[in-house]
């Protein structure tokens, strides 16, 4: 009885201490200046997940404790961070943040404009965060840097990104972001096979995007929904990722800027396969000896069976190991083996597939160079990026120029140009999706834990052969179902090229002093070949495979923009022009037909059977559009702001 009661005064007194902490806060938030309300506020409890935002009158309720302390937000004021104390009543005054308001955005066409002049969302990143992680493909530096961004990278060397904003819009269309380089459009294509997407086989060549150096980057500008990307039309209605380059330094002289980084990775075996160590190869008790879970071949020619591993099943569920139990395993079947017609005990083996893989590096290297003087600037950069990948034989390289500059002719005529050049190499990218030139698929699924990855290996480098664990029968030795994993990384292997320049030539011509006229030429073109093997000797028919494929896109725009103050309080600021666009696109596919002639030869001519008809696709592209913005500013407040593009014209 007295435990009871006991205990129903502590959760009294606990309970009244509780309540006596805990309560509800109330307040209004306006503003210093004039003590306007401010609806949409944020307040938050420092240091939690806590918070709400202030309703249309200004007003606010919360629930905290006394050691709390609120934090108050909202764009185009200060921060202001408040202690709970006693308080059950807290109002708040938030002082108007100049800086913030005055911060220049870079939206559409490359347009400078303050912030709070813009009617839509757009949030900037800068380019030292993006260069920090120092990783080949600046765009996965932007996951978790900007809200509604979904950030969707493979965890392949080289891989594809995907660039989602505020959602998926279209179950089958196009719902990637537009990329636009200094304001003219930046072509992002995918060109993986048709189905690698989808978790069927192939290789991942990654995104054009990863063209961009992260080195040369100044800032990302996000630029969400139709109003921000209006003037760049249809393509750029799921938003646009506005990357503005670096220019000259504005100090005067020779400014040298190094940066270094270096990556090693490594995989997670805690993630990966628990290999179990108790049984062998097989599927069960369904072969020959009188166990039932192997063969039973007379090998060493004493006119006795011999117990032999079923080599062509690629499962686990066999015999249970017992090293004084004497196998015949694959590599009894290598003439060149040291265990060629010997017997071995039967256990696990030592090295199973986490052995494999090796540690990942990835090297990034740059040096800029720029001057700047009272006419004009020039920025030189290079970059050199390498990565070797987790399997064997795999590797990609990157070279990187980039070129700027900028020279007043005169008082009211600047002449400036952007050149940009990548060339990207790569070698044994990863096999993807079902397929055996992923030989993740073979060591997540078909495999024997008898196998020994060590032995594998130096049967392979013996004579670079396909000296599989997976014969189909010791009187029939030929791959059933997959090959030595040496063999398919370092003779089933890929490669290849990209090799891209982009850039534009551009005239400002200051014709009043709120008029600008700006003409301007770019162009984006690259071509890139993929190579892919399928040795003799493999699972299957051997063959080539050979793709070209070229893109050009050419932008001609004239452009004129207005910066008119109409009073003192009233600005009018517009956007005129015309854009010509001229792309073409053509790809070149074909493939040897019934294997390869001559081994290790890779060229169509070394077809077996005559060439079927190559895939050969060739796209050009025309759209001659005009378009239009203004805004119109009374002091910070926007009464007005739109945009329009239409396409007066568009050939096929």
């Amino acid at each position: 009885m007295k435990a009871v009661l006991l205990l129903s005064l502590l959760l009294w007194v606990s309970g009244s201490m509780a309540q006596a902490q805990e309560r509800r806060i109330t307040g209004k938030v306006v503003a210093v200046d004039d003590g306007a309300t401010l609806p949409g506020v944020n307040v938050t409890v420092k240091g939690t997940n806590r918070g709400t935002q202030t309703d249309e009158t200004g007003s606010y309720q919360i629930l905290t404790t006394n050691g709390d302390r609120l934090v108050f937000t909202f764009i185009g004021f200060k921060t202001q961070e408040v202690a709970v104390a006693n308080q059950s009543v807290l109002d708040v005054k938030l002082q108007n943040d100049a800086g913030m308001l005055d911060e220049v955005v870079v939206t559409a066409l490359g347009i400078e404009r303050k912030r709070n002049e813009l009617a839509y969302s757009a949030q900037k990143v800068e380019g030292d965060v993006v260069a920090q992680s120092r990783d080949a493909n600046f765009v996965n530096a932007l996951s978790g840097k900007v809200a509604g961004l979904e950030i969707r990278r493979n965890n392949t060397m080289g891989g594809s990104t995907n660039v989602v904003l505020r959602g998926v819009k279209s179950l089958t269309g196009n719902n990637q972001a537009l990329f636009v380089v200094d304001g003219v459009p930046f072509d992002n294509s995918n060109n993986n096979v048709n189905g690698q997407s989808y978790g069927y086989g192939g290789y991942d060549y990654g995104n054009a995007a990863a063209d961009i150096n992260p080195d040369d980057i100044a800032s990302v500008e996000v630029l969400k929904g139709a109003a921000a990307s209006a003037l760049y039309g249809s393509r750029a209605s799921n938003g646009v990722i506005m990357i503005t380059t670096k220019k000259g330094s504005k100090n005067k002289g020779l400014g040298i800027t190094i940066n270094a980084g270096v990556t090693v990775g490594r995989i997670n075996k805690a993630t990966f396969v628990n290999y179990q160590k108790e049984y062998g190869a097989g599927y069960g008790a369904y072969y020959e000896d009188a166990s039932g879970y192997f063969l039973s071949r007379d090998i060493n020619g004493d006119g006795k069976d011999d117990l032999v591993t079923p080599m062509s099943e690629d499962a686990s569920y066999g015999g249970k190991f017992d090293p004084a139990k004497l196998v015949y395993q694959w590599d009894a079947f290598d003439p060149a083996s040291p265990n060629f017609g010997k017997a071995r005990p039967w256990v696990a083996g030592a090295n199973d597939p986490t052995t494999f893989f090796r540690d990942a590096l990835t090297t990034s290297n740059s040096i800029f160079l720029d001057q700047s003087g009272d006419r004009g600037y020039f920025k030189l950069g290079y970059t050199r990026n390498g990565e070797q990948g987790i399997l064997p034989n795999s590797r990609i390289t990157k070279d990187l120029v980039n070129f700027s500059a900028s020279y007043n002719l005169t008082n009211k005529l600047t002449a400036s140009a952007l050149a940009n050049i990548s060339n990207v190499s790569g070698l044994g990218r990863y096999g993807t999706g079902y397929d055996d030139k992923n030989v993740a698929t073979n060591f997540r699924q078909w495999w024997q834990t008898n196998v020994d990855l060590g032995d594998q290996k130096e049967a392979y480098f013996r004579n670079r052969k396909n000296v599989t664990w997976n014969w189909t029968d010791p009187t029939d030795l030929t791959p059933i179902y997959w090959d030595n994993p040496y063999f398919t990384r370092y003779e089933n292997y890929q490669n290849d090229t990209r090799f891209r320049t982009f850039g534009n030539t551009m005239l400002n011509y200051k014709a009043l002093s709120w008029l600008t006229i700006m003409g301007r030429v770019a162009v984006d073109s690259y071509t890139e070949n993929q190579e892919e093997r399928k040795a003799v000797g493999t699972v299957g028919v051997s063959g080539y495979n050979r793709v070209t494929r070229s893109f050009r896109e050419l932008n001609y725009d004239l452009i004129a923009t207005i910066d008119k103050p109409l009073s003192a309080n009233l600005t009018l600021k517009g956007v005129l022009g015309t854009n010509i666009r001229k792309s073409h696109t053509e790809s070149i596919a074909a493939s040897t037909n019934g294997g390869l002639v001559v081994p290790g030869l890779y060229a169509l001519s070394n077809s077996k059977n005559p060439l079927e008809a190559p895939d050969e696709r060739s796209t050009d592209i025309q759209v001659n559009g005009v378009f239009a913005s203004a805004s119109l500013g009374f002091r910070n407040f926007l009464f007005l702001d739109g945009g329009i593009r239409r396409d007066v014209s568009s050939t096929l």
